[in-house]
């Protein structure tokens, strides 16, 4: 649990430092260089695509060479070359630069992490390690998030940008400290035989198959974050106050994840993602239709909720069927399908939004949700209930 609880202090130093400049992207854009929301949804989803395409094959690296610290640790020092590259972009196209480069170590370290973490775990409390794990991340992205709040209190010009784009580059340093106390777990594969990658994946869990299915179908309709950004800007909170909003969903998840893994640990997995899948459709349904700022507050907390249910609890049901050879893999895989399914969400959500407003593209979302609930209610068998 020791080894936990460290990989979660990495997450959470390093999301302090990406949530100090996450939420302000979209402002930043805007106000800065005058982009427009569909130009924000191609960024976001180019940036977030190219960059989940390597996560399977950090995964597979992961499975065959069992080095999974130095490759984190390589994902994670490629934070410290996206605030550089914010920090002397001068238009659009190097803040879509700077967000690959982000997004590019993201792909190379979440497979080997999520593999530490779940090897480093007790097998019957997967769902409070990964809910563990996310807390301390969340908590990290709610300080994070904080600390821009109030810098921003102080300016709100391109200067005020670039100064918080440099102080992030800190808790980046910080992070990547930590990985001294993370040992690495050094479980050897059981078969010496090559991976087969291929005819391995062919026969993967009837129950994996559909999850990945329902994720694929799920995403089609979770744009990024962004969009809910400039919803609560649309809906009109000012650029400082739009953070504090991001920084109540972050630290909702960080204080939920704990006991929402620990439920699924109890009840099984599928329960909890049905009933995320179910909040997230209402969740979407208020950024819709929202009659005024309190039902944005309100949509912002409930979608804390929703994340708290699914990120830990979705990658404890994959570590737990996934086979053991391919853990990695499968894990990246899994990020790669969301990342192949962002791009295509954001660039429709985005010329959606610029065609008939704000209410379209997030009454998709929620049509899409709702029907990754149904799909997994139904569709998963019986004894998956126990998973």
């Amino acid at each position: 649990m020791n080894n936990v609880i460290f990989i979660g202090l990495v997450s959470f130093f390093a999301d302090l430092s990406t949530e100090m400049v996450y939420p302000l992207i979209p402002m930043y854009l805007t106000t800065v260089f005058g982009a427009t929301p569909a130009l924000v949804g191609v960024i976001e989803g180019i940036a977030e695509s190219l960059a989940s395409l390597l996560k399977v094959f950090s995964g597979y690296a992961t499975d065959k060479y069992r080095k999974k610290k130095p490759i984190a640790f390589f994902g994670y020092s490629t934070g410290l070359i996206y605030k550089l590259a914010l920090i002397f972009a001068s238009s659009w196209v190097g803040v879509l630069a700077a967000r690959v480069i982000d997004r590019f170590g993201k792909g190379i370290r979440t497979a080997p992490r999520d593999v530490l973490v779940s090897e480093s775990s007790d097998s019957k409390k997967l769902g409070h390690s990964f809910g563990l794990h996310k807390a301390l991340d969340m908590a990290g992205s709610a300080a994070g998030i904080l600390l821009a709040f109030f810098i921003m209190k102080t300016g709100n010009g391109e200067f005020a940008y670039k100064r918080i784009f440099l102080l992030s580059a800190i808790p980046t340093l910080a992070a990547l400290f930590m990985f001294i106390f993370i040992k690495e777990t050094h479980k050897p594969r059981e078969s010496k035989a090559p991976l087969n990658v291929f005819s391995s994946l062919r026969n993967l869990d009837s129950r994996l198959k559909l999850y990945l299915v329902v994720v694929f179908i799920f995403t089609l309709g979770n744009s990024s974050n962004t969009f809910l950004l400039l919803r609560a800007k649309n809906m009109g909170f000012d650029s400082a106050t739009v953070v504090l909003l991001y920084f109540l969903y972050n630290i909702v998840t960080s204080l939920l994840s704990i006991p929402l893994g620990r439920i699924s640990d109890r009840v099984g997995r599928k329960w909890v993602l049905v009933a995320g899948y179910v909040t997230f459709a209402i969740v979407y349904a208020g950024f819709a239709w929202a009659t005024g700022k309190a039902v944005i507050v309100a949509a912002f907390a409930l979608y804390g909720v929703f994340t708290a249910m699914t990120a830990g609890v979705e990658r404890a049901f994959i570590a737990e069927i996934a086979p053991k050879e391919l853990k990695g893999t499968v894990l990246g895989l899994h990020s790669t399908i969301v990342g192949i399914a962002l791009l295509p969400a954001s660039v429709i959500a985005g010329f959606l939004w610029n065609i008939f407003g704000p209410v379209v593209p997030f009454a998709l979302g929620a049509f899409l949700s709702l029907a990754a609930a149904v799909i997994l209610a139904i569709g998963l068998p019986k004894k998956a209930c126990q998973i």
